[in-house]
């Protein structure tokens, strides 16, 4: 009956065209709409508000959610710990997935990037070296380097899929594992990836990335050993 209700109230906001943050009918409306009792309607809100559907504003109402990718983030972070945790190579498999992705798409990209975006680029691998220069390449700044890799794609769902693996794998590896890293290396790299897609050489972008993510298994390989 949950799950049922859930999908009546999914389905609503589907059939009114409803956008993040538009006001969703009362809990008593809810309650005459959908022919449910209050307590129902409010276990059903509740589940959809933990997977970010709705947001419950106590003293406001009930308004659609940002329908972000925090529920997926959070789960894969806690498959990702948990399954390290059982001696599974977990983190591995989530590097795996985000390489896969990547790999798929950077052929796209090859010689199809606009010029303010590899002028973009550009800045973000600089400031890379000026990091690499001090001692460490921040992660923000690695993660503005794929951000902007793939936004002249214009796929905002693709965006949010691509950070939230990003994010979990980072978040994770950062509580789980001391990975070592030679900043010259990575600005290398990144350097490379544009460089290849700048050209428009596609076979040269795909083994750019794959070399990238290569150099950070081998990094987690000899972490997990020490």
């Amino acid at each position: 009956m949950a799950a049922h209700i859930q999908e009546r109230i999914k389905r609503l906001i589907i059939d009114q065209r409803l956008p993040s943050g538009a006001p969703l009918p009362t809990e008593t409306e809810l309650m005459e709409l959908l022919g449910v009792s209050r307590n129902s309607v409010r276990e059903a809100l509740k589940a959809l508000q933990a997977m970010g559907i709705v947001e419950i504003r106590h003293g406001f109402g009930t308004y659609v959610g940002p329908m972000s990718m925090a529920p997926m983030i959070e789960g894969l972070i806690f498959r990702t710990v948990a399954g390290h945790y059982r001696g599974e190579d977990s983190l591995l498999e989530l590097l795996e997935l985000r390489e896969a992705v990547e790999t798929g798409l950077i052929a796209r990209l090859a010689g199809r990037i606009p010029e303010a975006d590899l002028a973009e680029l550009d800045a973000v691998v600089r400031r890379m070296e000026a990091e690499a220069a001090e001692g460490s390449v921040r992660a923000e700044t690695d993660r503005a380097f794929h951000a902007a890799l793939y936004g002249s794609l214009d796929n905002s769902l693709l965006s949010e899929v691509l950070e939230a693996f990003w994010d979990a794998f980072h978040r994770v590896r950062t509580d789980l594992v001391d990975v070592p890293t030679d900043p010259r290396v990575t600005c290398k790299q990144h350097r490379e990836i544009l460089e290849s897609v700048r050209s428009g050489d596609a076979l040269r972008a795909e083994e750019a990335i794959r070399d990238h993510f290569g150099n950070i298994r081998i990094r987690l390989r000899s972490a997990h050993r020490d």
